[in-house]
């Protein structure tokens, strides 16, 4: 409709235009033509009417098609709408009604499952109650069988049981014997090849010289004379000379000698020395003795203290206090089987370094205490203890730190060693010791040696023999075919070795072997 109007507006815009201009024109042309132009005016003015007309006609007429189209198209659409709704709908109730029908379905199921659960209980009451009934007939035909059974093999329960928990215990023992084999064999390997390689390293870069020095107490006699000046007027030189120095002298006993005797080694050195002195002087009266006695004590602490620093000196040592450095020299007037205790331990703090160094430890602190693993053996005999807790009880006193301590109060296992530094020293102690030559036993403490070997090994189950060889180095056990298994001699090789730790006391390792044959005789006839 609107189209229409702006046609028909337009039309009169034009219309109204044309006739304006028309009407310029004429006035401004020839007034003579007045009455043609009104004339040709109304005549396009009646064209344009009836143009106006036909086009308001057409336009109704598109206007009223265009309604019918759109109605159309609108009714279409609405149709179209209302079917796919009736669709949907439908489709929603197939679903409802498909949904309704899977949930009665899992509840038939549901209840079925349920049914057959209760089946199922009831069923596994019933067997217990069969299991029970048929566990209690167990029990009461096991009860009776066991009263028969003891009746006939004439042993009760408790005996049985014990018999076979022995069987248990042999079975176990000897499988434990074959993985004991096993894990030995493997553990000494590895062992062996490194303290092999260790040890080697550490003997071929110190070849120590060593005698075996010995604190004599014997000096000799310049001349007769001097044995009757030694005494003195009714042995009052003597007398003097023992009470300053704490010592005893016997001149009788050995020609031409006098015979130093004393527990300390330290008063018999000063003797000895103070003996030297007076001799050389010739001039033995009580205040001459007085003098000598104390010029020569010290002298003799003096040499004590530098024998000390030397010690710590060859040993790169440092801060080591002067009581201690006193004790450190003194060792050199002590032995221990005739080994000098002052070398034995420079050469302990040097193999202990050397090995620490192979084990990646603390060189420096290995060395300090393979050096004064022994200071307890050069202090006074009545303070009680062994020498390695009142030794590392005194270190600890003047500063030493807690690890050389530790090493040296469990180089003997008078205390677990707990640390590698303890573990070398005592190894670095039990080298030094028991390298040839390094030691001298006397006859009867050897022989004592191998007797107390020869009887622990005799005292296990199933010896025959038992012979200690290699001067108490190893010992060969003997055993009896019958009585002891190739996998139980494992075992009693390893009880014999234990046993010996526990009630011997000896420098390095003692080696246990066991040997086993069975024989075959027979006679021919």
């Amino acid at each position: 409709m609107n189209t229409i109007i702006y046609i028909v507006l337009g039309a009169l815009v034009g219309l109204i235009t044309g006739s304006l201009l028309a009407l310029f024109f004429k006035n401004q042309a020839d007034m003579k033509t007045k009455k043609t132009a009104e004339k040709e005016a109304e005549r396009i003015l009646q064209k344009a009417q009836a143009q106006s007309a036909k086009i308001d006609r057409e336009s109704k007429k598109r206007a009223k098609d265009f309604e019918k189209r759109a109605r159309r198209n609108a009714e279409d659409e609405i149709r179209k709408e209302k079917d796919q709704i009736l669709k949907s709908k439908e489709e929603l109730k197939r679903t409802e009604k498909n949904n309704r029908l899977n949930l009665d379905k899992k509840r038939d199921k549901i209840q079925e499952l349920e049914v057959s659960i209760k089946e199922r209980e009831e069923k596994i009451q019933i067997a217990q109650s069969k299991i029970q009934a048929s566990k209690d007939r167990a029990d009461e035909a096991l009860k009776e069988y066991q009263i028969k059974l003891e009746s006939i093999a004439g042993i009760s329960k408790d005996q049985a049981k014990s018999e076979l928990i022995q069987a248990l215990e042999e079975e176990t023992k000897t499988e434990f014997a074959d993985k004991y084999v096993e894990i030995e064999e493997e553990a000494r390997d590895k062992a062996e090849r490194k303290a092999k390689r260790i040890i080697s390293l550490a003997v071929s870069r110190y070849a120590g010289e060593y005698a075996a020095e010995r604190t004599t107490s014997i000096l000799a006699l310049p001349s007769e004379d001097m044995k009757g000046k030694v005494i003195g007027k009714e042995g009052r030189n003597i007398r003097a000379f023992e009470s300053m120095c704490g010592v005893d002298l016997i001149i009788d006993e050995v020609p031409d000698a006098v015979v130093i005797s004393a527990f300390d080694p330290v008063r018999r050195e000063v003797a000895k020395r103070a003996l030297e002195k007076l001799f050389t002087d010739g001039r033995i009266h009580p205040s001459s003795i007085e003098g000598a006695v104390k010029l020569v004590k010290k002298d003799l602490q003096k040499s004590i203290l530098a024998d000390g620093e030397k010690a710590i000196s060859e040993l790169g040592l440092t801060k080591v206090h002067p009581e201690i450095l006193k004790l450190i020299g003194s060792l050199k007037y002590r032995t221990s089987y005739s080994q000098n205790n002052y070398t034995h331990s420079i050469e302990t703090g040097i193999l202990a370094g050397m090995m620490a160094a192979e084990m990646n430890q603390n060189v420096k602190v290995a060395r300090r205490a393979g050096l004064l693993h022994d200071i307890g053996k050069a202090m006074d005999h009545s303070i009680e203890g062994s020498h390695a807790v009142i030794g590392a009880d005194f270190a600890k006193k003047y500063g030493e730190r807690e690890a050389v301590c530790h090493a040296i109060r469990s180089h003997h296992e008078d205390e677990k060693p707990n640390s590698v530094i303890a573990h070398i020293v005592a190894a670095a102690d039990a080298l030094s010791s028991a390298r040839p030559g390094a030691r001298k036993s006397t006859q009867d403490a050897y022989v004592k040696r191998l007797e107390d070997l020869e009887s622990i090994a005799n005292s296990f189950d199933g010896v025959t023999r038992t012979f200690a060889m290699q001067a108490g180095r190893e010992i060969r056990v003997l055993v009896d075919g019958g009585l002891v298994s190739d996998k139980q001699s494992v075992m009693l090789s390893r009880d014999i070795a234990r046993k010996i730790e526990r009630e011997m006391s000896y420098p390095g390792q003692i080696k246990v072997s066991v040997f086993r044959e069975t024989r075959a005789v027979e006679h021919a006839k």
